[in-house]
């Protein structure tokens, strides 16, 4: 499951960056906002999809409390996702 769940927390990571990127564009003058539409669904699933596969994996992982925060903190800031790949997630 720790596969499972660093491969949506990619995804989920580059799914905000496209986001907010697609979300600049759409104000921007002559902006158009078919690509918030686009990709707004898919990153909400892999948004909650992060958030149930932490709560899943935290027993296996035996995070602390401060652990388990910073992983759900990670899923609401720009490259946060990434960062816990990094430090708590690769063997």
């Amino acid at each position: 499951m720790l596969k499972t769940f660093r491969i949506v927390a990619l995804l989920e990571g580059v799914s905000y960056l496209l986001l907010m990127g697609a979300s600049v564009y759409k104000r921007l003058p002559g902006g158009d906002d078919f690509f918030v539409k686009l990709l707004g669904y898919p990153h909400g699933l892999l948004f909650v999809g992060y958030i149930i596969l932490a709560f899943l994996i935290k027993p296996d992982q035996k995070w602390s409390l401060k652990v388990f925060g910073i992983v759900l903190l990670a899923s609401i800031l720009p490259f946060g996702t990434f960062y816990v790949d990094k430090k708590y997630l690769k063997s």
